[in-house]
């Protein structure tokens, strides 16, 4: 029985930085409409990750957690923004659908923290990050891509970390 699903990538993070690193590589991958879905527990990193991911997409704004305003909204030079999401204190899927997500993936791509408690709103096209607290600073990262976009946009991120064609 295999441990991961097919074409998922699994990697380990020794640092917060390190975590960054990682989300910046996939982040530079990012297009307008993209969804990532990132899902952990309290502290597995998900802001962190996030930081990452708008880094590598090209903008320099300070990334913090939308926890308590929902959605955070980062620009780069051009004028292109990319959406930062925090699910975790929406309380019924009626909240989620009143956010009228589409209209943010048209003007971005949007990074959902606590993605799994909308799921049902989010398309089947994504991908999906887990991640998993395994000592203070260590993290397992999970990266699971769900249609051909994403599936392109996994091998790009391999062979920027890992040097793989």
């Amino acid at each position: 029985m295999p441990i991961l699903q097919a074409n998922a990538v699994e990697l380990f993070s020794n640092s917060a930085d390190q975590s960054r690193r990682i989300g910046i590589q996939l982040g530079s991958q990012l297009q307008a409409g993209d969804v990532i879905c990132l899902q952990g527990e309290l502290g597995a990193g998900k802001t962190t990750f996030s930081q990452g991911l708008v880094a590598g997409w090209g903008s320099s704004d300070l990334v913090t957690s939308p926890t308590f305003v929902i959605i955070n909204v980062y620009s780069r030079a051009d004028g292109s923004q990319i959406n930062h999401m925090d699910a975790y204190r929406l309380e019924k899927m009626s909240e989620a659908e009143d956010l009228d997500l589409e209209s943010y993936m048209d003007q971005g791509p949007i990074i959902i923290e606590w993605a799994e408690r909308i799921e049902a709103l989010l398309p089947k096209e994504r991908i999906w990050v887990n991640l998993f607290h395994v000592a203070e600073e260590r993290r397992r990262i999970e990266i699971f891509p769900t249609g051909e976009r994403y599936l392109e946009m996994l091998a790009k991120f391999q062979e920027s970390v890992y040097g793989l064609t």
